[in-house]
């Protein structure tokens, strides 16, 4: 039985997901490094900025709250772009897959990189450098709760951004290996925001707590 790329049958579906599986190299040595990467970042970010937020060692190293954050955005940021360089090395040494390898995925792939990092983008001008990179755990807070866009279409603009900046990228170069690297940061980021939103919301309680007892 002959199937289209974008038949529905069940037959097809089954034939097309096997054939995208069987073409990635779980093997790849960058393939590997870009999935170690995704999984070190978030867990790395998240166990410094509690350590910062019980013994403040960041503040002390840095010479202030202020300097420890941005300290903590650097490292931050030089392994995101550690993670984005493993990612497209990955994706390079990667096979096309003839499923995804049509003009109208592609599309969608441009599509996904244009939505992902307007987000990323504008939640980073409005939130600012501390607020983006974890200064709440330097007890650098901000006044008010940001409402504007992205934050009113988007709970978590920087995490789903990113993530559909990966997948638009996976997509545009037609690799399945990128889905899979996508489908593991989409997994991180849900599990860090099950420990940073909590933690987040308490570092605000004890903040506003505090501005009541002075009231």
């Amino acid at each position: 039985m002959s199937c289209k790329w974008n038949s529905i049958e069940p037959a097809c579906l089954k034939g097309s997901l096997a054939s995208v599986l069987q073409s990635i190299e779980f093997d790849q040595k960058w393939f590997k490094i870009a999935l170690f990467f995704v999984g070190f970042n978030p867990v790395f970010w998240n166990v410094v900025a509690r350590l910062e937020y019980r013994t403040h060692f960041l503040t002390r190293l840095a010479g202030g709250a202020k300097r420890g954050c941005y300290l903590l955005a650097f490292t931050i940021f030089s392994l995101g772009v550690a993670r984005d360089l493993c990612f497209e090395w990955a994706l390079r040494s990667q096979p096309v897959s003839a499923v995804l390898d049509q003009e109208l995925v592609r599309n969608a792939g441009r599509v996904c990189i244009g939505v992902g990092q307007v987000l990323v983008v504008t939640s980073m001008y409005q939130l600012g450098v501390t607020g983006t990179y974890l200064g709440d755990y330097f007890g650098i807070l901000m006044d008010h709760i940001v409402t504007a866009f992205p934050f009113n279409v988007s709970n978590n603009p920087m995490y789903q951004g990113s993530t559909l900046s990966f997948l638009g990228y996976s997509l545009l170069q037609g690799k399945p290996a990128g889905l899979v690297i996508t489908l593991f940061v989409h997994t991180m980021y849900s599990v860090a925001l099950k420990f940073e939103e909590p933690f987040t919301a308490k570092i605000y309680a004890q903040r506003d707590a505090q501005r009541a007892k002075k009231e």
